[in-house]
């Protein structure tokens, strides 16, 4: 079965090919993901690697982790499960679907005429 792992702190200038070669001397890799920004299309600094097997992707992360390429020590680790909970707002994140927005916090009760200050 295969097993994603997660590599972190990557220099800019690693590529896709050079963690296929990297990990590829651990054991056989499925797939291999740099992630990069959408506007520049320059590396974020981490990726996500897919081994065929289990005991190559846990070689793997005992032998890569910490090791030092292009001058940057990798952190290498068993990727956690994608996020399904990222709706809503993007700049309010985990604010998601507030439906018909009643509640309108500490601006105080700006429907009642009777509180308001009169001139």
């Amino acid at each position: 079965m295969a097993k994603k792992l997660y590599v972190g702190n990557l220099s800019y200038s690693t590529t896709e090919a050079d963690l296929t070669e990297l990990f590829g001397a651990v054991g056989e890799v499925v797939s291999v993901n740099l992630i990069t920004d959408r506007m520049t299309g320059r590396s974020k600094g981490f990726a996500f690697v897919e081994m065929a097997e289990q005991s190559a992707a846990v070689e793997a992360v005992n032998q890569l982790n910490g090791r030092e390429v292009d001058g940057r020590a990798l952190k290498v680790a068993e990727a956690r499960p994608a996020r399904t909970d990222r709706g809503g707002d993007s700049f309010r994140p985990g604010r998601g679907d507030r439906g018909d927005r009643g509640d309108r916090g500490d601006r105080g009760d700006r429907g009642d005429s009777a509180h308001r200050r009169r001139y």
